[in-house]
C-alpha cells in the first residue's frame, strides 16, 4: 500500500540543518531563480527602477530584521545607519577616489561600529524605552550630516561618480539590477546561515527571554551589542549601495520616515524570518510604486486622485499595517507557510 507523507520529518541533524527539506522546495527555489534572470529583459524601465530599489530594501530589511526579528530589540534607527553607509561610501569614492568596492567594505564597517555604539542604551532599555534611545541615534546622527559641512557637504548634495568595475561602468538600471540582486542574495544568504550557528542562536535566546540566555552563559552585554553591529552592517551596505545606484546622496533621503518604513516591511514580511523581509520588502516597495503608476495611467479621466495621490499612498501604508497587525501579527511569511502546508498535507488537516 502506498504511503502518503503528512510532514517533514528528521531522523539526523543534517536533515534537520539543511536548509531545503523537500524536492518542491528546490523547484521552487529555481523558479524564483529564473524568474529575476529574466525580468530585466521584459520589465519596463520604471519597474527596472522598482525592481532596483526592492533588492536594495531587501538587504537593510534583512539587517533590520536580525535586530528586531531575531533578537528583540526595537530600532527605529534605521534611516540614521542607511546615512552612515551612504555618506562614509560616497565620500569615500568622491573626494579621496578609493575604489568603489573598497569603500563599501569601509561603508559597512563603519556603519557597523556606529551601530554598536549606538546600541549602548540595549543593555539598561527595553521595549519603548529602547525605541526613543533609537529615534534619538536617528536624530543624532542626520544632525551630524547636516551641520558638519566639511565633510559631508550639510545639506548640499553629495555627487558620487557611477562606479567602474572589472572594465564595465555601472550607469544603467540593467547593469545595477544584477550588482543589486547579488548583494540581496548573498545578504539573504548570510542572514540565514547567521541562526544556524552560536552567533545566531544566541541572539534568539536572548530575544526569547536575556534572563535564561545569561544564566546559561551567554554574555547578554556582548551579544546585544554584536547584534545591533552586524544589523547596521546590513544597513550599512544597503546605504552604500544607495549612494552609487542614485549617484546622489541627501540627508532628506533618510528621515525618521524612512526608519518606520523599514520597520513595517519586517512586520507586513515577517518577524524573524528572512524570506519575511524579502517579502515585506518588497510588498511595501511594490504597493506604492503601483498606486504611483495607476494614478499616472488615470490622470486624464481621475484628475483628482492625482492631486491625492502621497495622501492615498500614506493611507494605504498605515491601514496595511493596521491590517496584519490585527489580523496577521506574523505577516507575508505565515501567510506563505500556511498555503505550502495545505498543499502538502493535503487531503489531511492536521
Amino acid at each position: 500500500m502506498a504511503t502518503i507523507a503528512t510532514g517533514v520529518y528528521h531522523r539526523t541533524y543534517a536533515s534537520e540543518l539543511a536548509l531545503r527539506h523537500t524536492r518542491v522546495e528546490y523547484v521552487r527555489l529555481a523558479l524564483a531563480a529564473l524568474v529575476l534572470v529574466l525580468l530585466p529583459f521584459f520589465a519596463t524601465p520604471y519597474w527596472m527602477t522598482v525592481a532596483n530599489q526592492i533588492g536594495i530594501a531587501v538587504v537593510g530589511a534583512i539587517g533590520l530584521n536580525i535586530l528586531v526579528g531575531y533578537t528583540g530589540q526595537i530600532s527605529l534607527g534605521t534611516g540614521g545607519f542607511l546615512a552612515v553607509g551612504a555618506y562614509t561610501s560616497g565620500i569615500l569614492v568622491a573626494r579621496l577616489g578609493v575604489p568603489t568596492i573598497v569603500a563599501v567594505v569601509v561603508a559597512v564597517l563603519v556603519t557597523a561600529l556606529v551601530g554598536g555604539f549606538f546600541g549602548l542604551p540595549a543593555l539598561r532599555l527595553k521595549g519603548l524605552y529602547l525605541a526613543i534611545a533609537t529615534i534619538a541615534s536617528q536624530v543624532i546622527i542626520l544632525y551630524v550630516v547636516r551641520t558638519w559641512e566639511v565633510v559631508t557637504g550639510g545639506t548640499d548634495s553629495l555627487v558620487v561618480p557611477p562606479p567602474d568595475l572589472f572594465g564595465f561602468q555601472f550607469d544603467s538600471n540593467f547593469r545595477w539590477y544584477w550588482i543589486i540582486m547579488a548583494c540581496a542574495a548573498l545578504a539573504a544568504m548570510a542572514a540565514r546561515n547567521l541562526f544556524r550557528v552560536g552567533l545566531g542562536r544566541a541572539f534568539m535566546a536572548i530575544r526569547d527571554q536575556d534572563i535564561a540566555a545569561e544564566s546559561i552563559g551567554i554574555d547578554v552585554v556582548r551579544y546585544k551589542l554584536l547584534a545591533f553591529a552586524v544589523s547596521s552592517g546590513f544597513i550599512g551596505l544597503a546605504g552604500a549601495l544607495t549612494a552609487h545606484y542614485r549617484n546622489i546622496v541627501t540627508w532628506e533621503r533618510f528621515t525618521l520616515e524612512v526608519s518606520i518604513l523599514y520597520l513595517a516591511m519586517i512586520i507586513v514580511g515577517g518577524l524573524g524570518s528572512v524570506a519575511g523581509s524579502v517579502y515585506g520588502a518588497t510588498f511595501m516597495i511594490v504597493v506604492p510604486a503601483w498606486i504611483t503608476q495607476f494614478a499616472q495611467d488615470v490622470r486624464g479621466q481621475l484628475a483628482l486622485l492625482s492631486r491625492q495621490l502621497p495622501a492615498i499612498q500614506l493611507g494605504v501604508f498605515g491601514l496595511i499595517i493596521v491590517l496584519f497587525l490585527l489580523f496577521e501579527p506574523r505577516g507575508l511569511n505565515r501567510i506563505w507557510q500556511r498555503v505550502k502546508d495545505y498543499f502538502r498535507l493535503w487531503p489531511f488537516r492536521y
